[in-house]
């Protein structure tokens, strides 16, 4: 499906570059290496802008993709992965990126930072789309609309076990205790079978659409090493919680996880997040980045309990077609009572209707 969606997508979308000598190119599977190498060198880059993305995004959820980069005398000077999401109950939109936290132009010259904007927002107006979304660490579009909405939590990991442990705050540190006073333990996953059970079993108490057991099989063939999965278990061999990380250059990113019913009554989730800082900080990586999260929701506050200062995310919206922003998010009223019926179905059932919701959501 990627090499059909990449050429159609060239064919029709291929806006002309402004400076004539930095070229403007949509990603071919032959480029991955390039795009990647850069990727890792580019201080603006994230994980997110990985060309894997492509791949997931394409075959997962069937969105068709845009990734662009400039170059110039056959370097790579920037990127910007795109998808498109069109949806009758959530909306048209071109996003970099959806599915993801981080995202936008990475580049390194200011040219091509412009030629990579101005070919999005050409895509976008040739899409007719909704809205065109960048999701960034730090401003990128002044004149766009933002929403104060999501925050992320990062923090750097001492050389030290012991002095990552006395860094938690007391009383989430007694949580962490707790866990290893039960006897929990960790193991590295090659499959994601484990991880879906605690996933789904956690997102349906909350009340939200599940992802695929393809998209998460899909992550971890794309990403190979760079995606592991970390399940915590029980003195009897059952299964508590698991999560799924990202690792970049020096940063591990916690994305997906989950705990089972099980896991509140012996701080299986605080453990969980223990163990993999722990782990991490024996492979000598520096950063805790400890995802996205929205204002005013537990994820929030368990984050802070933990010590970790939140940094604003700058999402940023042109509006084409649309005459307001979006609002897809559980903190929205209009979706309470979809939530709290979404509890009450049956598992099983939720998990066969959900990946058909949320593959829209973005």
């Amino acid at each position: 499906m990627t090499d059909t969606l990449t050429a159609h997508a060239s064919a029709i979308f291929l806006p002309s570059p402004a400076p004539a000598q930095i070229s403007l190119k949509l990603l071919q599977p032959e480029d991955y290496a390039r795009w990647d190498a850069f990727v890792a060198q580019c201080p603006d880059a994230t994980f997110f802008h990985r060309a894997g993305w492509q791949t997931v995004i394409e075959k997962a959820f069937g969105h068709r993709t845009w990734f662009y980069y400039a170059e110039a005398h056959g370097d790579i000077l920037g990127v910007l992965p795109l998808a498109e999401i069109k949806s009758r109950l959530f909306g048209h939109s071109l996003v970099a990126l959806p599915f993801c936290v981080y995202g936008g132009v990475a580049a390194i010259s200011a040219e091509a930072k412009t030629v990579l904007s101005q070919a999005a927002q050409a895509l976008a107006k040739t899409l007719k789309v909704g809205h065109l979304e960048y999701r960034s660490i730090t401003p990128q579009e002044k004149d766009w609309h933002t929403k104060a909405l999501y925050v992320t939590f990062r923090k750097a990991i001492d050389p030290d076990e012991e002095t990552n442990m006395l860094a938690i705050p007391r009383k989430q540190r007694a949580m962490v205790r707790k866990g290893i006073k039960a006897g929990l333990t960790s193991e590295i996953d090659d499959n994601t079978d484990r991880f879906f059970y605690a996933y789904s079993t956690s997102v349906h108490r909350l009340g939200t659409p599940v992802f695929s057991r393809k998209f998460f099989r899909l992550l971890k063939e794309t990403f190979a090493d760079d995606c592991e999965i970390m399940t915590i278990v029980s003195p009897q061999a059952t299964t508590v919680a698991s999560v799924m990380s990202f690792y970049f250059r020096d940063e591990v990113l916690p994305y997906y996880g989950g705990g089972t019913h099980e896991a509140r009554d012996v701080a299986g989730n605080d453990f969980m997040y223990w163990e993999l800082m722990r782990r991490a900080c024996a492979r000598s990586y520096k950063v805790f980045d400890f995802g996205r999260s929205k204002l005013g929701t537990g994820a929030f506050d368990f984050k802070k309990n933990w010590g970790f200062e939140p940094q604003a995310l700058h999402y940023e919206y042109q509006l084409h077609g649309a005459e307001a922003l979006p609002d897809n998010n559980p903190l929205n009223p209009k979706y309470q009572l979809f939530i709290k019926m979404w509890q009450k179905m049956p598992i099983v059932l939720a998990n066969l209707i959900g990946p058909h919701i949320v593959k829209n959501l973005g």
